[in-house]
């Protein structure tokens, strides 16, 4: 489906009002851009055709012009043999060629305006398709970035952050429950480490207790004195 019809749909064309009624940007886009390059070979075809036509034109005018020459100078040979008639038949053949001539001037003179017109048809076209081209690599962009904050969306609605924490404090039970086992297993099973441990503790609590009973002793008999004494 052909989305420009011809030249000036295109240059004349709003991007942004075409993609924003379009159910799909990106596809749009694509079939825009395509439209476009076929066009731009097409506008590049007819400029190189008429090039060639004025050049071919050019070409033809040259010839005239010199086969006008040549008359002119049998007019002139004609006329220094006194056979005016001749001079008048080479003139009239002269003055032939000098109207095609001037008829090739005004095909020159239009081909010239017509390429021109299509050198500037072919400026905006590229004005037009690198901008395509440009919305192009954005719409790409957003439509990636799009899908897959969407995709995001749809699986954090499939696995909620709720049910998630819920199975990660399962997770967390289940672990205290088998570090609880292992400690379970280490009860009643004491190393060589533990006894010694062990005992330097008792060592370390019975000199306490001893200096704890001189103190006490100390206090008593310091009230026995001053019960003596008085």
């Amino acid at each position: 489906m052909s989305i420009f019809s011809r030249m000036t749909d295109i240059i004349n064309s709003n991007l942004t009002a075409l993609l924003d009624k379009a159910e799909d940007p990106e596809k749009m886009v694509r079939l825009i851009i395509q439209e476009m390059e076929e066009t731009l070979v097409e506008v590049r075809t007819t400029s190189a055709k008429a090039i060639a036509d004025r050049k071919e034109l050019q070409r033809r005018q040259e010839w005239l012009r010199g086969e006008a020459a040549q008359w002119e100078r049998k007019a002139e040979l004609a006329l220094s043999k006194d056979r005016e008639d001749l001079a008048r038949a080479a003139l009239l053949e002269r003055s032939r060629l000098d109207g095609e001539v001037d008829a090739i001037d005004a095909e020159i003179r239009a081909l010239d305006e017509s390429i021109a017109r299509l050198s500037d048809d072919i400026g905006k076209l590229q004005a037009k398709l690198k901008d395509a081209r440009a919305r192009q690599k954005s719409l790409v962009v957003r439509s990636r970035t799009a899908h897959s904050q969407l995709g995001v969306r749809r699986q954090l609605d499939r696995v909620s952050i709720n049910d998630a924490m819920g199975r990660f404090e399962q997770y967390e039970r289940r672990m205290d429950d088998l570090e609880g086992q292992v400690e379970a297993y280490d009860l009643g099973t004491r190393s060589l480490a533990d006894e010694i441990a062990e005992l330097e503790t008792n060592d370390k609590v019975d000199a306490e207790l001893e200096a704890l009973k001189r103190r006490m002793a100390g206090r008593r008999d310091g009230g026995k004195d001053e019960s003596s004494s008085t």
